[in-house]
């Protein structure tokens, strides 16, 4: 399921990056080379190019302003350090008290599906009359207002119970929680069911809560006296043939009408005389030829040879792994999914009992959440170690790779407060983006480091690179930011039917480039140069081992003639 959503997205990133790739080595240098800026003299420049040559100017002076504050940052490692650390601790902590977690986003795709149920038993009539009464309705609501009113409204249409559910989409057509209990017997198993029921529907959140058995429905139950019914050479097959076509009937055939139509044509007994269990006990069984006797083959009625009872019966059985199951499910609202749960699981453990060889167990929304967001995790965890062995090969380094790793979870409390401002979920779209920050958030820790390499290699100090390195590339940095932020305006905004689906993936991107930019400015450098630290410090100690070691190996080497 997980690569279902990740592997055109995957597809798509890589085909763009080679691409791009392709062109910056060759299409790029032609037209910097063939279509030079024109040296137009002051006096003759229009307002375009002095509106540039002032913003050029602007942006000089936020560099030199920007090298101080690199150089605060360096003389300031603890905070920039503290810094870091607490922007993910607040990132954790925000998610888990404030922010919510779900499978899909919230979207309106202007439909809705609302199953409605008549008391077990209704006829077709009665349930074509619900039906049409909740058909009319209409709209000039959001979808989810929509289905809130439905849900209030529809409680009102007395001798029915009406549902909402989303159509269409992944989870669509169902229920959004679903519980899944899991025994042998029957009747525990349901007892259990409208326990759970009862306890989700008291659960704030949780709506159009129902069984997937849905009740009992009445039924006549035949028990054969299976004696005197083997005396008369009665079977059990032959009592249900007899029954069968009283009340599912048997074809008999076609007609065709004085119009020319032809009509298919199902003859069984009148609706009044199978209604009760004296109806039932007055159909006539044909006995073998020859019983008692008889010329002809005798006819008793089945009261005689079995007792007839009104009785009540599952409307369906189902079963999963073997085992039979009855699902609770409910659908959330005012709340995200996770939350819903949580209290729905907290209220079970704390009121339902379970007895030995009962289970409950996740289905839904929330197993596919679960799979969904395991396999998330995984690429996510694949991605990062794929990024860290290619940048070890790339520097030579095993430590300069780790300052830049460092960065990437610089982006989560941008996430993380982007997503609680617009009221979004930690959903599958939002977690998409994240994966899109890690490549974003590591390519702007790579301009920093690479340029401060390639000033000590030219023998500046490592302060003075780390400083020189920032003011530098502190223009393509925020130039690929802002594209970047300006792309994903018109996702993060959600206009159009549907487009909703997507605007946590640009909200999250564009709330994680802000604060992975604003932190990587700062706390990048301040890490590289730490981590510069604590590579001389090992490098010292390193010579301080061996020349102690061939200090020891001198005195130990035996002396010539000995």
């Amino acid at each position: 399921l997980a690569g279902q959503w990740f592997r055109p997205f995957a597809l798509t990133i890589a085909a763009s990056v080679l691409v791009s790739l392709f062109v910056s080595f060759s299409l790029d240098p032609m037209l910097s080379a063939y279509w030079a800026d024109p040296h137009v003299p002051p006096e003759r420049r229009g307002w375009l190019t002095r509106t540039l040559d002032r913003f050029n100017a602007w942006f000089d002076r936020l560099a030199d302003r920007y090298r101080r504050g690199i150089g605060w940052a360096l003389d300031h490692p603890k905070s920039m350090v503290t810094l870091a650390i607490g922007t993910l601790v607040a990132a954790v902590v925000l998610q888990a008290t404030l922010g919510g977690a779900g499978f899909t986003p919230v979207s309106d795709n202007s439909e809705l599906n609302v199953s409605v149920e008549v008391p077990p038993g209704s006829s077709l009539a009665y349930t074509r009359v619900a039906s049409e009464r909740v058909a009319t309705q209409e709209r000039e609501i959001s979808q989810q207002a929509l289905a809130t009113t439905l849900r209030r409204e529809l409680r009102a249409i007395g001798g029915s119970t009406a549902y909402v559910l989303e159509a269409g989409g992944p989870g669509g057509g169902q229920k959004q929680l679903q519980l899944q209990l899991q025994g042998e017997e029957a009747r525990t198993l349901g007892r259990l069911a409208a326990e759970v029921r009862d306890v989700m529907a008291r659960t704030p959140g949780a709506v159009d809560v129902g069984l997937s058995s849905r009740g009992e429905k009445p039924e006549l139950r035949v028990s054969l006296d299976r004696g005197l019914a083997a005396q008369l050479g009665v079977s059990v097959g032959q009592v249900a043939q007899a029954i069968r076509p009283a009340f599912a009937g048997v074809d008999a055939g076609t007609w065709i009408d004085p119009g020319g139509e032809t009509r298919y044509v199902r003859v069984r007994l009148a609706p009044e005389t199978r209604e009760s269990p004296a109806d039932l006990a007055r159909l006539p069984i044909v006995l073998p030829p020859g019983t008692g006797g008889a010329a002809r083959p005798p006819i008793v009625p089945l009261g005689q040879i079995a007792a007839i009872s009104a009785s009540t019966g599952p409307s369906q059985i189902e079963h999963l792994d073997r085992a039979r199951v009855v699902t609770v499910g409910a659908n959330v609202e005012g709340g995200s999914l996770n939350e819903v749960l949580g209290a729905v699981n907290r209220r079970i453990a704390d009121e339902v009992r379970f007895p030995p060889g009962y289970r409950i167990v996740q289905g839904g929304q929330v197993e596919s959440q679960q799979e969904v967001f395991g396999g998330i995790i995984t690429a996510l965890g694949i991605a990062v170690l794929l990024m860290y062995l290619i940048l070890v090969v790339q520097f030579g380094s095993f430590l300069d790779p780790l300052a830049i790793l460092l960065s990437l979870p610089l982006s989560l409390i941008g996430v993380v407060l982007a997503l609680l401002i617009t009221g979004d979920t930690l959903n599958i779209m939002s977690l998409i983006g994240v994966i899109l920050l890690m490549g974003i958030v590591a390519k702007n820790a790579i301009l920093l480091v690479d340029f401060a390499k390639w000033g000590v290699e030219r023998g500046m100090p490592i302060r003075d690179a780390l400083v020189e390195a920032g003011a530098t590339r502190l223009r393509p940095i925020l130039m690929t930011t802002l594209a970047l932020i300006a792309g994903m305006i018109p996702v993060a905004l959600g206009l159009g039917e549907g487009a909703d689906f997507r605007a946590p993936l640009g909200r999250a991107v564009i709330g994680g480039t802000i604060t992975s930019t604003a932190l990587t400015l700062f706390v990048i450098p301040t890490i590289y140069e730490l981590f510069d630290r604590l590579r001389t410090r090992l490098a010292r100690r390193f010579v301080r081992s061996r020349e102690t070691t061939g200090a020891a190996d001198e005195r130990l080497a035996p002396v010539a003639g000995d």
